[in-house]
């Protein structure tokens, strides 16, 4: 058996959604913030992120965390974000897959009935609380960085929709937050290629026409989510189809699209600070989140969310690269 390269992972799914967390064979990447080291990774490493996550080791909806040593004091661990359409500044149910592994695997000291794990992400710290029993992890809490709503009502033209207006909040990553019946089509997974197809439609008008810049933060820009609300959503139980870049939905009820969501419904005055809300996912599957604080960020207002979910470990794997092997860096059909 021969291996020009040889990557370590313990594979998980959060509530339906994968994370293939990396234990190994990654060298630290240089950078002083893990904000640096994840800009240094879109421009010299993606051809790592693609051997991970694209065929024929990964699939069209894989994601990851590539764990890294932290570069703040405060942390446990240092974590770069992956997925299929790239590397991102921040993922919840990632994180929940993360902690969860550190905490199953023995990489951090584990405390019953719970274990606080500190992760340095390229949003900004982010504290895991973990729920842990005879061992195994029951669930994870996270603290999210602050979330913040943009855009209330705004509007675009998108090519055979019309106009098409919708919310733009920030949970970690930008979200374009809009009932589904806006766009003439019923919650029904048997009508996910339309609803797929509208969603990244929606995106690239957002993008040309509004693209997002973060207030703080250059580097996090754009839309790459279209959280689409299911009829009866409110402030207390909502369901989502979430279209994400460049063409899958989340199975998972999306950890920092929970936070965007919160983030929004508090700023039309619908959802208090501590108040349990509760998000479910196209598949079923549920986080339940609340806001503890209000904050700001570059002088929008802002507030402080957490949510709960959990994760289960599938499997453990080193994944090798053949020096022949004539897909080294993965394909996308």
């Amino acid at each position: 058996m021969r291996a020009a390269r040889a990557i370590t992972a313990v594979d998980s799914h959060t509530e339906g959604m994968p994370t293939r967390v990396v234990t190994g064979g990654v060298a630290p990447i240089p950078g002083a913030t893990m904000a640096q080291r994840r800009r240094y990774a879109m421009e010299h490493l993606d051809e790592l992120r693609r051997f991970l996550v694209d065929e024929p080791r990964g699939h069209g909806a894989m994601s990851g965390a590539i764990l890294q040593p932290p570069t703040r004091d405060d942390a446990d661990w240092g974590v770069l974000y992956i997925e299929v359409s790239g590397f991102l500044p921040m993922c919840g149910h990632g994180t929940i897959g993360v902690a969860t592994v550190l905490v199953e695997t023995g990489m951090v000291p584990v405390t019953e009935p719970e274990t606080v794990v500190r992760l340095d992400t390229p949003a900004g710290l982010v504290i895991a609380r973990v729920a842990v029993r005879d061992g195994a992890v029951q669930q994870v809490t996270l603290r999210n960085v602050a979330a913040f709503c943009l855009e209330q009502d705004a509007a675009v033209e998108v090519p055979g929709l019309g106009e098409v207006r919708y919310d733009l909040a920030y949970g970690g990553n930008f979200y374009a937050i809009l009932p589904i019946e806006r766009i003439g089509l019923p919650f029904d997974r048997a009508r996910k290629g339309e609803i797929l197809a509208a969603g990244l439609s929606i995106m690239d008008s957002i993008n040309v026409q509004r693209r997002p810049v973060h207030p703080t933060d250059p580097d996090v820009s754009g839309c790459k989510h279209v959280q689409f609300l299911a009829p009866g959503s409110d402030a207390r139980h909502s369901r989502n189809a979430m279209a994400i870049h460049p063409g899958w939905f989340d199975r998972s009820p999306c950890g920092t699209g929970t936070c965007a969501r919160m983030a929004q419904l508090h700023a039309r005055g619908e959802l208090a600070l501590d108040t349990d809300f509760v998000n479910e996912s196209f598949i079923g599957t549920r986080f339940t989140g609340r806001l503890l604080r209000t904050s700001e960020v570059g002088g929008v207002p802002a507030v402080v969310p957490e949510f709960s979910g959990r994760a289960w470990i599938t499997g453990t794997a080193t994944y090798l690269l053949d020096p022949t092997d004539p897909f080294p860096h993965g394909f996308v059909l």
